[in-house]
């Protein structure tokens, strides 16, 4: 049983967070994942080579290479791998780094861990659906939240918002 002053304390978080999320005009519930699991072989039959390098085995494209850098209409990023709602077009940034960029994510729908694989701390972020690695994301992104979600273009299917209307 909780006391009065852990419900207190969990309160006032929950207001906190919530406050900060209205705050950058984000709308979003946090939506409760079903996880996906599939073996290797059934991965291997859905993705192209190049998508199950990034998605399964944590790989990188090559920066510059992939024509979402250049999409510019409104709609949805979705994971490439189980077609979980990633990025709405408007958290989309031009960073010149090479690759898809967001400065935020629908909340609940990615997972992040640690990454020391290249001698340095990073933050590398998965679908919190299928697991499927996206990108890392860096302290240097745009208002209103400072990030800079980096993405795997490979890793992404785009949805135009007038796909949405049928």
């Amino acid at each position: 049983m909780k006391t009065r002053r852990q419900f207190i304390a969990t309160a006032s978080c929950a207001a906190v967070s919530l406050m900060f999320m209205g705050s950058r005009g984000i709308s979003w519930a946090a939506d409760v994942i079903t996880k996906i699991t599939k073996t290797d072989e059934e991965w291997k039959k859905m993705l192209t080579p190049k998508q199950f390098d990034i998605l399964r085995e944590e790989g990188t494209e090559a920066p510059f290479s992939s024509p979402l850098n250049k999409e510019h209409r409104t709609g949805t990023f979705v994971c490439a791998g189980c077609g979980l709602e990633l990025f709405p077009s408007k958290f989309k940034f031009d960073s010149g780094t090479g690759w898809p960029s967001f400065f935020d994510t629908i909340p609940g729908h990615i997972e992040t861990k640690s990454d020391n694989k290249l001698l340095m701390e990073r933050t590398e972020y998965h679908c919190a659906r299928c697991g499927g690695h996206q990108g890392h994301v860096f302290h240097d992104g745009p208002a209103p939240t400072g990030l800079r979600y980096c993405n795997n273009g490979e890793a992404l299917n785009f949805i135009p918002d007038e796909s949405k209307k049928e």
